[in-house]
């Protein structure tokens, strides 16, 4: 390979050589992955998800090759020496090209994202291989970001606060629209600050913010009401996610039980927050936020996780939840969001993404945390 390489290039070569290493540590012989993050992660290049094959084999020894339909190949900005790209017609059989790509038919990891088809078709083709996750090789190295992906990840934070802190201002109008057209006014505002694509803008009124993933509808916003907004999007290859409520009136003088809850989730949502250093099993994190809920009556209105990893994708590992005992990594990104939601009456969540680092817990979202009264 001649010339001077790109960064870029740079960064899928390391990330590939890691892969290999790890996959020599684990006995993979080929490592295949499809549609989904793992493939723009070692090479730049999004596959869409259609019925024709796109696929990346990495060998543990040689050179990866990504199968690619013809007709998608000008989409490929290819990297010198980090894959050979093999296109195919369609009068071809990917599946049966994809298995003389493989140069062994040992050990095989493959993406969770590979359509079941695909792998029902190849398995004929290496009828002595084994088969395991992908995620078990590349999955350890997504988790832990570089200084790189934090730094994308504190942009998208803060390009998100920004419209959070509009909304607890009372710039953004709630009274008298409904959820569905203020959920479009957010969407339109993730992509006025930033961002490529708009991931999701939930908005819950009243009753309705009691549904942890309530989709915005006809429902007209009325005074004297919380309303639970959770949004986010993807800029520069990197995701934001954040949730803040607000009150539509005199939160103390309305709803003094909402005000009381708010601040049990508030403590809630800090201490774990803190909690997160590395080394700290994900598990403890999440009994953190459950302890300080359920010691102050509200256990059984606290219904998920208190938060998942994310980078590329919106939700990834690590997952901070009961029974994940893995211990954070410097690098590790994940939100905390406990909530509250009591049926028929009211929910609230407070989130943030959080980078644990070698200092202690890294928020990369600053917008206040208080309960704001727009009243």
């Amino acid at each position: 390979m001649s010339g001077t390489l790109r960064p870029v290039t740079e960064i899928y070569l390391d990330r590939l050589a890691r892969v290999r290493a790890a996959m020599d540590a684990q006995g993979v012989d080929a490592l295949l992955v499809s549609v989904g993050h793992d493939l723009p992660y070692l090479t730049g290049y999004h596959a869409m998800p259609l019925e024709r094959l796109t696929l990346l084999v990495v060998p543990r020894g040689g050179d990866a090759k990504l199968l690619i339909p013809r007709l998608e190949a000008p989409r490929v900005d290819e990297q010198p020496g980090v894959f050979d790209l093999v296109p195919w017609d369609e009068t071809d059989d990917p599946v049966a090209l994809a298995a003389s790509l493989i140069p062994s038919a040992g050990e095989i990891a493959i993406g969770d994202q590979m359509w079941a088809r695909f792998l029902v078709e190849l398995l004929p083709h290496l009828p002595s291989a084994s088969y395991r996750r992908a995620v078990d090789v590349v999955g350890p190295l997504r988790m832990a970001k570089d200084q790189a992906e934090i730094d994308a990840l504190a942009a998208a934070g803060a390009a998100v606060d920004r419209i959070a802190a509009e909304l607890q201002a009372g710039r953004i109008p709630l009274v008298g629209r409904t959820e569905a057209e203020v959920s479009a006014d957010l969407s339109a505002r993730i992509v006025a600050e930033g961002h490529q694509k708009v991931n999701f803008a939930i908005v819950a009124a009243g009753e309705n913010a009691a549904s942890p993933h309530h989709h915005a509808g006809g429902r007209v916003i009325r005074d004297d009401e919380i309303v639970l907004c959770d949004f986010g999007g993807t800029m520069d290859g990197y995701c934001s996610d954040i949730t803040r409520c607000v009150f539509t009136g005199d939160v103390a003088a309305a709803a003094p039980d909402i005000a009381e809850a708010y601040e049990v989730l508030h403590e809630a949502q800090q201490a774990a927050v803190a909690a997160a250093v590395v080394g700290t099993p994900c598990e403890d994190v999440d009994r953190t936020a459950r302890g300080i809920i359920a010691d102050a009556g509200y256990g059984d209105y606290f219904v998920h996780r208190t938060g998942h990893g994310i980078g590329m994708e919106e939700h990834e590992d690590p997952y901070i939840v009961e029974g994940n005992g893995l211990a954070l990594e410097a690098g590790h990104a994940f939100s905390i969001e406990p909530g509250i939601y009591v049926p028929g009456r009211w929910g609230m969540r407070l989130e943030d993404i959080v980078v644990a680092g070698a200092d202690g817990p890294q928020p990369m979202n600053r917008a206040d945390h208080a309960l704001a009264s727009l009243g």
